[in-house]
């Protein structure tokens, strides 16, 4: 019990200190955000790449997709614009995941005493840098804490039946990727608890892929509740957000085993087999999407009118 109370503590720690990064972040770029939003969407392929740029800025795909839709909501950005910034937020929210993958205990203390430091200097730009370091500092404590308690989860007998049944049907990790991620909001959140699970040997890797894939669609949930009310441009690009990361999971599904076997390839490190099938899974969908962005419109159009 007292390991379940830890985790969701855990789980509030990796969120609070990706919003504490993200305001650093945020205060360094400044209100250019939303004017290079719309500087960059005179066409797909400049969305696209600007969309990758403003994710990993951000260290959020759904805090752009938010955005988004609120410029849509004022008239000030069309859907058809949307599209291409979407499929480059999907591969721009990996890049916190193998920054994750790499992490070491070592940096955690150093940062947090750092970013407290920094964050009392009266300098705006020293003080933003002290937030994000601050929120990498706490964001890398509880990834620590994910492996601590891997193993104590794991022995309680209703989770490690879960686990059990997972490693076995794959598409019960994708829905419980995509329920877990709905709920707390963070599909980076979703990814440092699998990678917490796979380190210790409790998920499979293909399993904890399956929570990725998952996470994915869970994702889409907050974009969704931002359009609510947003006009019908406002929905329709939270329902092209909800049609490809579905179409790409289950393009994806029936190869999750030969998928796994390729990502043990390219690392013996199983948090960076994960993190680079999060890479890979991403910018295959967005490449796959990304010649197809005014047919997909039209079609987005076309179902949800």
């Amino acid at each position: 019990m007292l390991s379940i109370v830890f985790f969701f503590i855990y789980i509030f720690l990796f969120i609070g200190g990706m919003t504490v990064m993200r305001t650093g972040l945020m205060h360094l770029s400044g209100e250019k955000m939303k004017q290079w939003l719309l500087k960059f969407t005179s066409n797909p392929l400049k969305s696209f790449l600007f969309g990758i740029i403003i994710t990993i800025i951000l260290q959020s795909s759904s805090a752009v997709m938010i955005i988004i839709i609120g410029l849509i909501s004022a008239r000030v950005m069309s859907f058809p614009q949307s599209i291409g910034i979407i499929l480059g937020t999907n591969i721009g929210t990996t890049a916190t995941v193998e920054f994750l993958a790499y992490g070491t205990d070592e940096f955690i203390f150093p940062l947090l005493i750092t970013g407290i430091l920094f964050i009392f200097f009266r300098k705006s730009f020293i003080r933003s840098l002290g937030l994000c370091l601050f929120g990498l500092g706490a964001i890398f404590l509880a990834m620590f804490g994910f492996e601590k308690l891997a193993i104590p989860l794991a022995e309680n007998q209703y989770l490690a039946k879960l686990f059990v049944q997972m490693n076995e049907h794959l598409m019960l990790s994708v829905l419980v990727g995509c329920i877990v991620t709905a709920i707390i909001q963070s599909s980076t959140a979703m990814t440092g608890i699998a990678m917490g699970f796979i380190h210790a040997n409790i998920l499979s890797l293909p399993a904890a892929i399956g929570i990725v894939l998952g996470a994915n669609i869970g994702t889409c949930f907050d974009a969704y509740i931002a359009s609510i009310g947003g006009g019908k441009e406002a929905k329709q690009t939270a329902y092209a957000h909800i049609w490809i990361n579905f179409i790409g999971v289950f393009l994806f599904l029936p190869f999750l085993i030969p998928f796994s076997s390729i990502m043990e390839d390219l690392s013996f490190v199983p948090e960076q087999q994960l993190a680079h099938a999060s890479v890979i899974f991403n910018v295959v969908v967005s490449l796959l999407f990304l010649p197809f962005t005014h047919f997909f419109a039209k079609m987005i159009q076309r179902v949800h009118k």
